[in-house]
């Protein structure tokens, strides 16, 4: 059998009401990356075909209650639960973070930030905390990484015993820190605890993190650390088994997400 290529893999980026980065999702992916990207509407009930499925930054169902917690009774996050189990690989951006906390699909919750104010800063310094994961294998750990958030819901809470089981199983992936690197209380943008920027799940095929790591894949648009961790996922899944293909829709020659 002849190795995957890049135009072999294909990842759904999921449109919900509101989403706001569904575009600059898929520009990352189809036309800098160069895998296939397909949009996939919120009221879809099926991923199949696809490699991996991406829940973008935005704004869904206008952050009403609370972030994510509308967009978690959509009928596409059964097929995302149901894809996660499975084993696919998940990947959740800001809003797609809230989503994947609020769905159960993570642990904890993403609430308002410290200053209550709307953050937003073009290079905000992470450092990695794992080399060793499907999400940051172009990287080393210790590295710190520019990524732009954009946020006003980013303080990640959880319990004591959330906090020490994601310690314990190193499932923390991404902190804020200095330019430097050194993680401290004036470092963190928005007061979450264990300056959490970016966690996993124990099996580690769902991740999520506020920063936008689509923002950050081109030299002209202030940098390419973002790259380091979709390009992670690429090489993740050509070195893994292809998924049934069965349905699976051509690339779109100019993408047009509903809305």
């Amino acid at each position: 059998m002849s190795p995957r290529s890049r135009e072999d893999v294909q990842v759904g980026v999921v449109v919900f009401p509101g989403s706001c980065d569904d575009h600059d999702a898929y520009h990352a992916l189809a036309h800098v990356l160069g895998v296939r990207a397909r949009f996939v509407w919120h009221k879809e009930e099926s991923l199949e075909g696809l490699d991996a499925v991406m829940l973008p930054g935005g704004f869904s169902y206008g952050d009403y209650l609370r972030c994510g917690a509308m967009a978690k009774f959509s009928p596409v996050m059964k097929a995302v639960r149901r894809f996660a189990e499975a084993g696919g690989y998940v990947l959740g951006t800001c809003n797609g973070f809230q989503i994947l906390c609020e769905s159960g699909l993570l642990p904890g919750a993403l609430i308002r930030n410290r200053s209550l104010r709307f953050l937003c800063e073009p290079r905000q310094a992470l450092r990695v905390e794992r080399s060793d994961t499907p999400w940051t294998s172009r990287t080393e750990k210790g590295r710190v990484l520019r990524i732009p958030i954009k946020h006003g819901e980013g303080c990640y809470y959880a319990d004591p015993a959330t906090l020490e089981a994601l310690q314990a199983k190193g499932q923390i992936l991404l902190r804020y820190s200095t330019p430097d690197g050194r993680v401290s209380e004036d470092a963190n943008p928005n007061g979450s605890l264990l300056h959490i920027a970016g966690i996993m799940n124990p099996r580690g095929n769902v991740f999520g993190l506020m920063p936008h790591p689509e923002h950050a894949v081109e030299p002209g648009l202030g940098g390419e650390d973002g790259r380091r961790i979709l390009d992670a996922l690429i090489d993740t899944l050509l070195a893994a088994p292809a998924r049934p293909t069965p349905g699976r829709a051509p690339q779109a020659a100019s993408p047009s997400a509903p809305r």
